[in-house]
């Protein structure tokens, strides 16, 4: 059952000690679309399958709610109480969030994210996930103006004055001494703030970022647009996320559109993710197409999205959410296919005609 037999499973995140499988569950769906108990079930599969790289976040459940903020951390948490001896198999990630973003449960709506945010995050996160030690503390999103989450385009007339990167590293770097934070990384980010955290980390003697947490996926590799030579120059690992595409890459939408909600799914279940970047029209005509693709060469569309990201040269670690064991085992299933060169060819066919449109 399980694959940590598999030579090529682990891999070492960045310039850190931290050695990663490659293969991480995102829980963004527990304590909405996924109750206690199925979690339990999932992180019991998932550990007993050789996948103990866990990636959770303070914002956790996704659609965001003041109702339900910070219930994924609470839910891991008391999983990990129930079971003696299992934190020592896990590498724990979470994420604080950047600023609120109009979610005015965080941080009371504050618009930056300070050094002392990050520390008061930090230690609500280790209470709420019953552990001494984060192993990799990321910043969600920056604290500064740039085009993410759907947008494409940095606008200069969105500035506003935010803490700066250095204290922000500065109170990374305090989390790590205390020996509450073992790595950092970040989430969301650019190919300059990437480079500008090595820079200050280099320059300062602070914590350098291991890790980049940001979307890669057959409808949205835009990190293939700088972003991974500004990782392979600076030896930072990317944590793929979504690379299902909210469900667009399992086909499950093909004939029906996102309407059809007789398959639940994130996109069909939450009028809010239709309006976001995965809900685009131009987002479901490309995943219709490597859809076809995958079924032309004998794959699942789920097979082939995964099997993309896990045997890309750019991903460190692909992040796989789930809402039941079916599903986790599926995807973990996938790590072992090989793509031919052929159709890789083919994506890259698709992606010219069909550049990232859920970028």
């Amino acid at each position: 059952m399980s694959i940590t037999s598999s030579s090529d499973f682990h891999v070492r995140l960045g310039r850190s000690d931290l050695q990663a499988t490659r293969i991480c569950l995102g829980t963004m769906t527990f304590g909405e679309q996924v109750d206690e108990a199925t979690a339990y079930s999932i992180l019991d599969r998932s550990v007993e399958r050789g996948v103990t790289f866990l990636d959770t976040a303070e914002m956790y459940p996704v659609p965001p709610s003041a109702a339900r903020y910070t219930l994924t951390e609470s839910i891991i948490g008391r999983w990990i109480a129930a079971r003696p001896g299992v934190r020592d198999r896990l590498l724990l990630a979470t994420k604080v969030a950047g600023p609120a973003r109009g979610y005015d449960w965080i941080r009371n709506a504050s618009g930056d994210l300070t050094g002392q945010d990050i520390i008061a995050a930090c230690e609500a996160s280790l209470r709420r996930l019953q552990t001494d030690v984060i192993d990799l503390y990321q910043i969600h999103w920056p604290a500064r103006n740039v085009p993410s989450f759907g947008s494409i385009y940095f606008d200069p007339a969105k500035e506003q004055p935010v803490t700066p990167i250095q204290p922000q590293l500065e109170a990374l770097g305090k989390l790590v001494q205390a020996g509450k934070v073992k790595a950092i990384g970040l989430s969301n980010e650019t190919p300059w703030g990437v480079h500008e955290f090595v820079r200050l980390a280099e320059q300062h003697g602070l914590p350098r970022v291991a890790t980049v947490q940001n979307p890669y996926t057959l409808v949205n590799r835009s990190v293939d647009n700088a972003l991974d030579e500004t990782l392979f120059r600076e030896q930072v690992s990317l944590l793929a996320y979504s690379p299902l595409a909210f469900g667009l890459l399992t086909g499950k939408y093909d004939e029906k559109g996102l309407e059809d909600d007789s398959r639940p799914g994130r996109l069909a279940l939450f009028e809010t993710m239709k309006k976001q970047r995965w809900g685009r029209p131009e987002s479901l005509a490309a995943a219709r197409l490597y859809n076809q693709l995958a079924r032309d060469h004998g794959f699942t569309p789920t097979q082939l999205a995964l099997a993309f990201c896990y045997r890309s040269p750019r991903v460190a670690s692909t992040i796989i959410g789930v809402t039941s064991v079916a599903q986790l085992d599926e995807n973990i299933d996938a790590w072992s296919l090989p793509l031919s060169p052929e159709v890789l060819a083919e994506i890259d066919r698709i992606r010219w005609q069909h550049r990232d449109p859920a970028q």
